[in-house]
């Protein structure tokens, strides 16, 4: 196992964390550009996808300046598969039914991570990782024969953490740690949900991401959806701290 490269990027109003783990043939210049090329694409879809930006594709749709046939073949497929999400969560991850019109925000992260991650699967790299403000997306291996363990924090004392997952494809964490109670729920129409959190294992960030949400808001009604769902796994935090967990969740809780 070679050296081990560690970088960051502020977008999307949050702070991105490249992790990657390098053969001993791997080139310094070779991991540069996949820094580059990921930061770029980065704000290439932040400038595409911004509700806080009116210039953006998706606020000049959600203005009403666009229509469907005016969206770019990313937007498009975007709002499929939150539409797919939609359907798989039975409606607890909904981005038409927020306020100001649909915001795909709930997918995007997550969906903006892995094509990050993308840049970095090149000859000399056995592994990294991509870090969007807790939507984690991970390809290869930290070292040989290793799965990733991602550290959860605790939604209820966020200085500690709550346990360890292991994966090999993708983590996302939603939760109100950091901002409140800034989750709509579809169904109350009201800013607010089930839990404190709750963190999804699967291959896709994005639609982790957005079972993480669905699942916060809907706390153990959405988690049996993802219980029946192949390929993905789940935690929910009640806001009592009680813990659910689906049956195969590779979770070990520390303390």
């Amino acid at each position: 196992m070679g050296a081990h490269f560690y970088d960051e990027f502020e977008v999307m109003g949050t702070v991105v964390t490249f992790d990657a783990y390098l053969s001993d043939d791997a080139s310094d210049e070779r991991v540069e550009a996949a820094y580059d090329a990921a930061c770029k694409e980065l704000l290439r879809i932040d400038k595409t996808f911004s509700t806080y930006k009116e210039e953006s594709e998706v606020s000049r749709f959600r203005a009403g300046a666009l229509r469907i046939s005016d969206l770019s073949g990313d937007v498009r497929n975007v709002l499929a598969e939150c539409s797919l999400a939609r359907v798989l969560t039975d409606g607890w991850f909904d981005p038409w039914a927020l306020p100001g019109g649909v915001d795909p925000t709930g997918y995007v992260k997550g969906w903006a991570g892995a094509r990050a991650l993308e840049a970095f699967v090149i000859e000399g790299m056995s592994g990294a990782l991509v870090n969007a403000a807790g939507d984690i997306a991970m390809w290869g291996e930290p070292a040989p024969g290793a799965k990733f363990r991602i550290g959860v924090t605790d939604p209820l004392n966020g200085q500690t953490l709550l346990g360890v997952v292991e994966a090999s494809g993708a983590v996302a964490t939603s939760g109100l740690s950091e901002r409140g109670d800034h989750l709509f729920n579809p169904t109350t129409q009201r800013w607010e949900s089930a839990g404190v959190s709750a963190t999804i294992v699967g291959p896709d960030l994005g639609l982790a991401d957005a079972l993480a949400t669905a699942v916060c808001i809907g706390g153990t009604d959405a988690l049996a959806l993802v219980e029946n769902m192949a390929e993905y796994e789940g935690l929910f935090v009640s806001r009592t701290g009680d813990l659910v967990s689906t049956a195969g969740l590779a979770f070990s809780r520390l303390g």
